[in-house]
């Protein structure tokens, strides 16, 4: 992916000069970036926040859909009176409806139950049509992707947007979000850490800063049951546990995220992001959803390792009430098994850097995703 590669005019329209956006879709992008204070002192490094949760449709799964929109329209996919079909489970639904409603389309969302309640509500809020199905193995003919994939193909009045092959999504990454962090820190960056749902996120914004500083390490973070992790070191999907966070960790190989490009790679228990989430919440007044308290674990894991004085970004990826059933709640967390005080957050520090190097996967086999 390089920057040659894209076409200018599938680009997300400007503002009007006066300021006042003409369109919410207008709205998606131009996110802060906040300093997690007591991280970052505890760490000796700059622990920063994409602020995602501010785009309109809250989350980063915004900017995915409004540039595989675009790029439908503009390659003539996507005409007027047609419906979008996706499956997924749950941002990039709303971010589709949000964008769908703001441009005069209809929208067809396949979803697995079992999702936060929070999604349901605003994919229908958006005049979206939901169609929930069993949670199943990818393997299952009835997966919400297959069944996207079908309900798509069988109607030529049907878009399906493919977020996990349609490399419109980590474009957005590449031509917007990239450049706005290298902007925000003004080139000071040492090192990048995301999950990966679709991969679009971490392989568009690590392929665009790494272009502006071939030093960057970009760290991916993988929660118990998927298989990212596994795959990256030693060629195999394979997984152990299991995980309430939603719409992270894959199974398969991707073309989104086989775009990435990652050094690092980690997998963290959802005890540490519990632990990680009630302290900024005590400390920075941060409430963080459940992927994004995944994201900041392993940013505070990437500090304990490349030590101080460095600049890490992460990515603050939704709105956190779309957690609050599962990471707020507390009858849930015991159901789970997490009862009780969490980890301090200087021990889980301590904890990390004391961690073997053997738990950290490098990512020299390039070829594994090329």
């Amino acid at each position: 992916m390089s920057a040659s590669s894209f076409s200018s005019n599938s680009e997300r329209p400007l503002p009007a000069t006066d300021g006042i956006a003409n369109n919410i879709t207008e709205l998606i992008g131009n996110t802060d970036l906040l300093r997690i204070n007591s991280l970052s002192d505890l760490t000796g490094c700059e622990i920063l926040l994409k602020c995602e949760q501010q785009n309109p449709g809250g989350s980063i799964k915004d900017r995915a859909a409004l540039q595989m929109v675009q790029d439908a329209i503009a390659e003539g996919k996507l005409t007027p009176g047609m419906t979008i079909v996706e499956g997924t489970a749950g941002n990039t639904g709303i971010g589709l409806a949000l964008v769908a409603k703001a441009l005069g389309f209809k929208m067809l969302v396949v979803m697995p139950r079992g999702q936060a309640r929070e999604k349901e509500l605003m994919i229908t809020l958006f005049d979206a049509e939901l169609k929930l199905v069993d949670a199943c193995p990818f393997a299952d003919p009835d997966h919400f992707y297959h069944t996207a994939k079908r309900l798509g193909e069988a109607n030529d009045n049907y878009w399906w947007a493919d977020q996990f092959e349609n490399i419109s999504n980590s474009k957005a990454h590449f031509i917007h979000t990239g450049p706005e962090i290298w902007q925000q820190t003004q080139g000071k960056i040492d090192a990048l850490v995301s999950v990966a749902g679709t991969g679009g996120t971490i392989a568009g914004n690590s392929r665009y800063l790494s272009e502006q500083n071939p030093q960057l390490q970009t760290w991916l973070v993988d929660p118990d049951g998927s298989g990212i992790y596994a795959y990256l070191k030693d060629g195999k999907y394979s997984a152990s546990g299991s995980s309430f966070t939603e719409g992270i960790g894959i199974m398969r190989l991707v073309e989104n995220f086989r775009q990435a490009k990652i050094d690092k790679a980690i997998t963290l228990p959802d005890l540490d992001l519990v632990a990680i989430a009630r302290h900024v919440q005590e400390h920075d007044g941060i409430v963080l959803g459940s992927s994004a308290a995944l994201n900041v674990a392993g940013a505070l894991y990437a500090a304990a390792k490349m030590g101080q004085g460095k600049t890490i970004v992460t990515f603050y990826c939704d709105l956190p009430e779309r957690s609050a059933c599962k990471l707020y709640n507390e009858q849930f967390l015991t159901d789970k098994g997490f009862s009780g005080d969490s980890e301090a957050i200087a021990a889980m520090f301590a904890r990390y850097q004391a961690e073997s190097a053997s738990k950290v996967v490098s990512v020299d086999a390039r070829d594994r995703l090329e």
